[in-house]
């Protein structure tokens, strides 16, 4: 037997014109489930027991006739349509079915709008299943990826970003789960159903860079509109309709997978203060100018972007709780330091554009007293720190040449990278910190950063070790299972996948890593070894200045 099942999608069409987006299409608010036989015979079960309020409320079933069924509660209503005989069981309704060979049977989960025109028999829902299946691959034409065998890895990223994009407001999620465990067992267990602005400058280059201007578009005007509602005063984070309070909640009577607890709703990290959020929205901007190269920038945009690099500057002397988001007391974190300097960087950069020489001039004299305060203080015998007190080291710091702090043949860099590689290696993957050098307010181990290790990939393409960072690269994409979906840790001794999944970050830094790897071969391939042959992907040398 085969099934195939889809969330999915109607109202499919193009469209043209300047401002409007080439594709539509909206979801149907139907989860479907098509089985087909194709030998023999096969016994088939049905079971369906929706849970509400996080576990809290069961299913009240009414119906059953003919296939069709319906369940409440607290005003949330499900329909469910099959084609297999039904029994109402206490909050739980089942059905059976013996298929034979060339047999199909379906069954379709709706609600909302999408219950008055759910399907209500095979052909029609495999039709929806066909019709959603031809959406994704006809929205992946409107992309732009290399002739490469990793062609498939950055089309399958460039699928989860889009996914994870909550349409009505361009918000893109930091994954699709709550506080599935990072420590199998343990409290590392995080809600992240919440859109980061710290993705933002990976997002927008990740989605220029395959072609998909308007997803970046729609994003780039998410993130505009959270700092200009604020005047600028950043969180770290927003609800996907740009809410503002995401508190976070324990749920005490749910045991998480495997018995990791405690379960989260909520993030209690959205309040925190972290320095290096100027920085990603300011180079998201200047990204986004780069490659869409808009007309004048708005005396909105200007006002924006001086308030935001002003914020930026205010905020440079104090301490924070770094990318990584730790509980414990604030640091002069390295991480957060260099995105101040982006910030003051890209604002010098955009203010020279717009002919505001002064202002350009200003913010890059003090662009250089942040690089020279980092280089002081965050470098020790060559090697760039955790934070201003501490020997550690970070995986963060591997940003430094991706941002262009310093060019990548500097000494330092090279140091850093290699260093970074060597020291948190855990069996050859990268962790972000030795979790015992490092006051992240918790306990227990943590598996190994897949951002991370994707992000050596590409620092070891800056550095010129091309080879090393091929093999890495490919022992990555050999790990992302069947799904070829990456979580945001691995369990470097067994291959296993940890936290919430599929992690939009882990997406972003792969296809980071693989544009830099292909790059490589590219530049191997124009200096004589003509049987590589390569699609140009879409690239600005002006972007390679900014935030690859």
């Amino acid at each position: 037997m085969v099934i195939r099942d889809a969330l999915t999608l109607v109202a499919w069409r193009e469209q043209g014109g300047p401002g409007t987006a080439p594709i539509e299409h909206e979801t149907d608010r139907s989860l479907v489930r098509v089985a087909y036989c194709i030998e023999g015979e096969v016994d088939l079960e049905l079971s369906c027991t929706p849970r509400f309020e996080y576990g809290s409320g069961s299913a009240v079933w009414e119906g059953g006739d003919l296939g069709e069924a319906r369940a409440e509660n607290g005003g949330i209503e499900l329909a469910l349509n099959t084609g297999l005989n039904l029994e109402l069981g206490q909050g739980t309704i089942t059905g059976s079915l013996k298929l034979k060979k060339g047999q199909t049977a379906f069954c379709s989960l709706n609600w909302g709008e999408g219950i008055a025109s759910r399907p209500r028999s095979a052909p029609e829902a495999a039709e929806r299943v066909d019709a959603t299946q031809k959406i994704w691959r006809e929205w992946l034409l409107h992309g732009r990826f290399p002739d490469h065998p990793w062609r498939i890895h950055l089309q399958r990223s460039a699928l989860v970003l889009k996914g994870l994009t909550y349409a009505p407001s361009g918000a893109l999620l930091a994954a699709a789960t709550t506080s599935l465990p990072e420590t199998p067992g343990g409290e590392r267990n995080w809600d992240y159903r919440f859109s980061w602005i710290r993705d933002s400058t990976f997002a927008l280059w990740s989605l220029h860079s395959l072609g998909f201007d308007e997803e970046a578009k729609a994003f780039m005007k998410f993130v505009r509109e959270r700092a200009m509602e604020t005047d600028g005063d950043l969180q770290i984070m927003y609800g996907i309709g740009g809410e503002h309070d995401l508190t976070e909640h324990t749920l005490d009577r749910l045991s998480g997978y495997e018995g990791a607890k405690p379960v989260r709703t909520g993030n209690g990290a959205y309040d925190q203060k972290q320095n290096d959020v100027w920085g990603a929205l300011l180079d998201s901007i200047y990204v986004n100018r780069l490659a869409l190269k808009p007309a004048e920038p708005s005396a909105e945009l200007r006002a924006l972007v001086r308030g935001l690099v002003e914020d930026a500057i205010a905020a440079w002397p104090h301490p924070d709780q770094g990318i990584w988001e730790a509980r414990g007391d604030p640091k002069h974190y390295v991480s957060s330091k260099l995105m101040i300097w982006v910030a003051v960087d890209r604002g010098a950069r955009m203010a020279e554009e717009v002919g505001n020489e002064d202002l350009a001039e200003r913010w890059e004299r003090t662009a250089s007293e942040i690089k020279a305060e980092i280089i002081e203080k965050g470098c020790r015998d060559g090697i760039f720190r955790q934070h201003y007190e501490t020997d550690a080291l970070d995986a963060s710091v591997l940003l430094m040449p991706l941002v262009r702090f310093l060019p990548p043949d500097d000494e330092r860099i090279r140091a850093t990278v290699l260093a970074v590689r060597d020291q948190l290696d855990d069996g050859g993957m990268i962790l972000r910190y030795v979790t015992h050098e490092t006051d992240d307010g918790l306990h227990g181990k943590e598996g190994t950063f897949l951002i991370c290790s994707f992000w050596m990939v590409a620092a070891l393409s800056e550095i010129g070790e091309s080879d090393a960072a091929r093999k890495l690269c490919e022992r990555l994409l050999g790990l992302a299972g069947e799904l070829d979906l990456f979580a945001e840790e691995l369990e470097a001794e067994s291959g296993r996948h940890l936290g919430n999944f599929p992690q939009a970050f882990t997406h972003l830094a792969l296809i980071n890593a693989v544009s830099h790897v292909i790059a490589d071969e590219r530049r191997t391939a124009r200096a004589g070894a003509p049987t590589a042959v390569f699609t140009e992907m879409r690239e600005s040398p002006e972007l390679q200045g900014s935030t690859e």
